[in-house]
């Protein structure tokens, strides 16, 4: 099943309640889109409508941050897939809570497809002052 939005990032709170809806007893999130499209600023969004206190940011340099047990969020800009298995992160993905990870690309699909986890994929794509996104239920 797929979904599209686009709005401004000042409007992303009705992308992330969707999600939220989506990911109410847990699961992954991956985000693609280039530099500055609007990954973190979304997984803000979603903390916020999953009702997470802690402030969110990005995890590029520590490549993963949990926030109160419920969002996981990874970041694999700079170690890619081959970091995130040396890490021993792809365990994480079965705790319980949400897992956003920021920089997937269809080897990470490949991976889940290929372990059995269910993931919702997230295609972000930057419109002049607006964003389109493109939500596909895997």
């Amino acid at each position: 099943m797929k979904q599209t939005f686009t709005c401004k990032l000042e409007s992303i709170d009705t992308v992330a309640t969707v999600l939220a809806e989506a990911l109410q007893e847990g699961g992954i999130l991956l985000l693609e889109g280039t530099l500055a499209s609007g990954k973190t600023t979304l997984t803000k969004a979603l903390a916020k409508a999953l009702h997470v206190k802690a402030p969110v940011s990005s995890p590029t340099f520590s490549i993963m941050q949990n926030y109160e047990d419920k969002l996981f969020h990874y970041d694999i800009y700079q170690s890619g897939l081959d970091g995130f298995l040396h890490q021993g992160l792809l365990e994480h993905l079965t705790l319980s809570g949400v897992h956003v990870v920021e920089w997937a690309d269809e080897k990470f699909v490949r991976l889940l497809r290929g372990v059995g986890l269910d993931f919702i994929v997230v295609k972000i794509t930057v419109l002049e002052d607006k964003r389109h996104y493109e939500v596909t239920y895997a």
